[in-house]
This record gives C-alpha cells, sequence and structure tokens, in this order.
C-alpha cells in the first residue's frame, strides 16, 4: 500500500468530514448507477410503435371506441372490460403516443433482461479486484461504462436493437461491481460505531435513483422524445466521475482532503493506523465452501434473496407496462405513478431499521426475530397488494395507491434477510452476498422474458394474474423457508481456526504483539 499522505485540513475537511463526503458521494454514484439501469423500462414506453405492434397482435386488438385510446383486457371481445386512459380529455379524445420500434413482447422482454448477463458474471471479479487492488477504481470504473453506454444507446438502437444489446450487457458488466467496491469502501473508511449510518447513506441512493430516474425519464420522453432520456441522465452523470477522482480515496491514509483528527479517529478504530512503514497485508482466509453450502441458514438466505428479487423487479421492471397495457396511463402519468413509492420507501426502511435496532438494544427481541419480522413485512404486504391488484380492475386510484404500498413494504428487506450475511457469519459475510446477489441476478433475467412471454399478443388483465400469482407464490415460498429456517445466530463455521504460529505469539507473553490491520468483525456487527 501507498505511503500515508500528509493532511491538508482543508475547509471541506473540516466542514464536511472526509467519510461523509464518501457516504453522499456514493449515495449519488449508487444513485446513477440504478437510475441508468432503469431507465430503458419508462424510455422504452415511448419508444414503442404501440399501434403497430397492437395490429401485428390478432389476438389482442387495440379498441378505438368514441375516438379514445382503450385497452382489451379480457380474452375475447365479448368479455371485453376496457379501461379509459386517467388522462382522456372531457371530449373523449387523446392521442396515441407511437415511438418508431416495433418489438414483440418476447424482443421487449429480451431487451430488458440482458443487462443482467452482465450483471450475472461481475460481481465476484468485482470484488476481487475491488479488494486487491482499488476499490475507488472499480467504481468509477462501473459508472464510467454505464455512463459511455447511455450515451451511445439512441445511436446504436437508431442502427440495430443488437446495439442496444451489446449497450445494456456492458452496463450490467459495470453495475454489477457496484455493491462489492462500495463494501469495501465502508469496511476502510466506517467507523464500527457509524457503519450503520453511513451505510444506509450509501444504499438509499438504489432506491433514490430508481425513483428520479423513473420520473425523469417519463417526463423526458414525454417531452423532447425518447433519446433525450439518455442524451440527459449520460451527461450529468460525468458531473460525478469529476467529484469521485477528486474528492475520494480509497482509505483515510491516502486522503488528503482529510482532518487528521478524523484520520487518527478512523484508522485507530479500524486498526489501520500507519506507523513508519506500509501496513500489514491484510489476511484473508479460506472460505468453507462446504460448510457454507450445506448451511440452512445460508440457504433460507439465498432462497429469500431468489424470491424477494423476482418480486422486487416485477414492481421495478414491468409494472410500467402493466400501467400502460392494462391501466391505460400515458407515458409522463406512468412515469410519476412509477416513481411515487419509492421516496416513502426510503423513510420507511430507515424507521422500520432504527425501530428494530432499538428493540434489539433493549433486549425486547432477538437478531433472529428482527430479521424475521423485516422479511415477514417485505412479503405479506406486497404478496397482499398484487393480489388485489388483480381484481380491482379500472380503478386509476386504488391501483396506484396498491402499488405504493407493495414497493414500500418491500422495503422491509434492507433491514431482513439482506443484513442477515454478517448476522450467520461476519467473517465471510462479502463472499456470502456475492454468492447471494449472484444467485437473485437470476430473476432480474427471467422476469422481463416471462411477463413477455405471457403479455405476447394478450396484453390484458387475464394475462397480468396469471404474472402477478407467480410472484405471490413466490413471496408465499420467501415467508415460509426464510420464518422457518432463518436464523439471525453466528454459525459455528464463521470462527477462524488459529494458526499454530499465531498460537505460540499468543502464548509468548513476554513480546508485545504489534497491532495489525486484520478486524474480525464481532457476531453483533451490522445488526
Amino acid at each position: 500500500m501507498a505511503q500515508e499522505v500528509p493532511a491538508r485540513g482543508s475547509i471541506l475537511g473540516k466542514c464536511l468530514p472526509a467519510r461523509y463526503v464518501l457516504a453522499i458521494l456514493g449515495s449519488i454514484g449508487m444513485a446513477i448507477i440504478y437510475g441508468l439501469k432503469v431507465n430503458l423500462s419508462v424510455a422504452m414506453v415511448a419508444m414503442l410503435n404501440h399501434t403497430a405492434i397492437g395490429h401485428s397482435s390478432h389476438d389482442a386488438p387495440l379498441l378505438i371506441v368514441d375516438n379514445t385510446t382503450s385497452i382489451v383486457t379480457a380474452a375475447t371481445v365479448d368479455e371485453v372490460e376496457i379501461c379509459q386512459s386517467p388522462d382522456a380529455e372531457t371530449n373523449g379524445t387523446t392521442t396515441i403516443q407511437d415511438g418508431p420500434f416495433i418489438w414483440s413482447e418476447p424482443l421487449q422482454g429480451t431487451l430488458l433482461s440482458c443487462y443482467f448477463w452482465g450483471y450475472l458474471v461481475s460481481q465476484i471479479p468485482g470484488a476481487r479486484v475491488a479488494e486487491n487492488y482499488s476499490a475507488k477504481w472499480v467504481m468509477l470504473f462501473s459508472v464510467a461504462i454505464n455512463v459511455i453506454c447511455t450515451l451511445l444507446t439512441p445511436v446504436l438502437t437508431k442502427a440495430h436493437y443488437v446495439g442496444l444489446i451489446a449497450m445494456r450487457v456492458l452496463e450490467g458488466i459495470g453495475g454489477g461491481a457496484t455493491f462489492p467496491a462500495m463494501h469495501c469502501m465502508i469496511a476502510a473508511w466506517a467507523p464500527p460505531n457509524e457503519r450503520s449510518v453511513m451505510s444506509t447513506i450509501i444504499y438509499v441512493g438504489t432506491s433514490f435513483g430508481t425513483a428520479i430516474s423513473i420520473l425523469l425519464a417519463g417526463l423526458l420522453s414525454g417531452s423532447y422524445g425518447w433519446e433525450s432520456v439518455f442524451y440527459v441522465m449520460g451527461g450529468l452523470s460525468c458531473i460525478w466521475m469529476l467529484l469521485w477522482v477528486i474528492l475520494v480515496q480509497d482509505n483515510p491514509n491516502k486522503q488528503t482532503f482529510i482532518s487528521l483528527e478524523e484520520r487518527q479517529m478512523i484508522t485507530s478504530q479500524l486498526g489501520t493506523m500507519q506507523a513508519e512503514g506500509a501496513p500489514a497485508k491484510e489476511e484473508h482466509p479460506p472460505v468453507p465452501w462446504g460448510k457454507v453450502l450445506t448451511s440452512v441458514p445460508f440457504l433460507a438466505i439465498l432462497i429469500a434473496h431468489c424470491c424477494s428479487n423476482w418480486g422486487w423487479y416485477m414492481f421495478l421492471i414491468e409494472i410500467p407496462f402493466y400501467m400502460k397495457q392494462v391501466l391505460a396511463f400515458n407515458v409522463s402519468s406512468n412515469a410519476v405513478a412509477s416513481a411515487l413509492p419509492y421516496f416513502p420507501m426510503l423513510i420507511f426502511s430507515i424507521i422500520l431499521g432504527k425501530t428494530l435496532d432499538a428493540l434489539k438494544a433493549k433486549q425486547k427481541i432477538t437478531t433472529t426475530i428482527a430479521r424475521k419480522t423485516a422479511t415477514s413485512i417485505a412479503t405479506v404486504i406486497p404478496g397482499i397488494c398484487l393480489l388485489s391488484l388483480c381484481y380491482i380492475g379500472c380503478k386509476h386510484t386504488a391501483a396506484v395507491v396498491l402499488m405504493c404500498f407493495g414497493i414500500i413494504g418491500m422495503g422491509g428487506m434492507f433491514s431482513g434477510f439482506l443484513s442477515n450475511h454478517i448476522d450467520i457469519a461476519p467473517n465471510y459475510a462479502g463472499t456470502l452476498v456475492a454468492l447471494t446477489n449472484t444467485a437473485a441476478t437470476l430473476p432480474g433475467i427471467i422476469v422481463p422474458l416471462f411477463v413477455g412471454f405471457i403479455t405476447k399478443g394478450n396484453q390484458n388483465i387475464n394475462a397480468w394474474r396469471i404474472i402477478f400469482f407467480v410472484t405471490i407464490v413466490l413471496f408465499i415460498i420467501e415467508f415460509l423457508v426464510f420464518v422457518i429456517f432463518g436464523s439471525g445466530e453466528e454459525q459455528s463455521w464463521n470462527k477462524r481456526t488459529v494458526s499454530k504460529d499465531t498460537e505460540r505469539a499468543d502464548q509468548d507473553e513476554s513480546t508485545p504483539l504489534k497491532p495489525t490491520t486484520v478486524t474480525t468483525p464481532s457476531k453483533n456487527n451490522g445488526a
């Protein structure tokens, strides 16, 4: 590692602690990644030629009733249930918003899912590079590749849809490395008593970026055309890259914009204070793969993560299409309604986490009960909301309210199974997260393909009931598996084996041990 860089004691370092500069820029970086991830699901509504696609589907005609665009929501015209757009003018007329591309439903699903092809393969390699070299530059690369691909998207999409596929796969490769990189940054910068706060600030950017992207993409595509979504959002993200390079370093010892007091406080608490030379190398004990992969609590997290991600991607990617196909929202109203629940979800998830932590601190509940309670909230509430959506018909306001409550309820996952890795094995929490998140990426690939297959020539409420019922069943599986088999207790295989050399050194009381940079988390860390 590089030698310690002198602290400048700058105005920035005195007014705003360097660790919170990292947290804020990290949050914005995660918001950019998630914003560029979901913008296509909204922009595609404006990119498609719905009239041509509707006419090419003989089983699902687009009906024009009294000059008002309507969607067939029953299997046959004899049993038709028509939802009129809530934005239709009083004279009963509205204009169909058509784009240039005639893409079938299966192709639409492919375009939406191909992001996860790259995301699936880059998480573990990204984690290794971030741990062994530089998390700062891994994060910069992740955002940079997303920005470049976003700016190139309009040109390559007009050339051929294969160009769009290539850009989305590359964006996924960059996006997959972001969580491992930010985990490394948090480990190097966050004092133990501030780790939860800094993690919350950073990862709340994922939901904030989702909300802003959905809203901004809808407004831009509705007012200035679908191309503006990619040019504006990609261009604004370039500002972040400049700030990240200048203001952020991998650890406090490399940072110049930091006060000496803050540096000493962080490094002393983390055990990374440099003396005369470079710090000792961190030891990375081998992962007990056999015990991990046969651990019941770990497998419960794995199943819960996969089932939850199916529901999460259903809300994140497919609900805009449900609102267009069934409820007949136009692109701007669609974006506003789709973005609406993410802001209260941020507040709810923070309040829930703090409440459970407070109850644990007072010994009112155990860690196991806290994780199971939060996961139950994240499954029961969305499941009930999806079930209700199947039978409310064309009640637009009720549909939006149900969608909001469903997404807000899913915020419980942050205090539930997503926090459970560090409970059961703090020494291997990074590896466990990489394993479950990689497996849980598969729903992101399958969901758009599944929805495209079900709705091909069948864009009505009956098709969406099938989609919602499958999601409800997976929520039930997640609930039962985690409540029955989940645990908040540290597992025996998490204990590190003490080497003979270390044991002899410990027995030699006459020889003082030098401080080491290795920090072994306790089982209460991150709870």
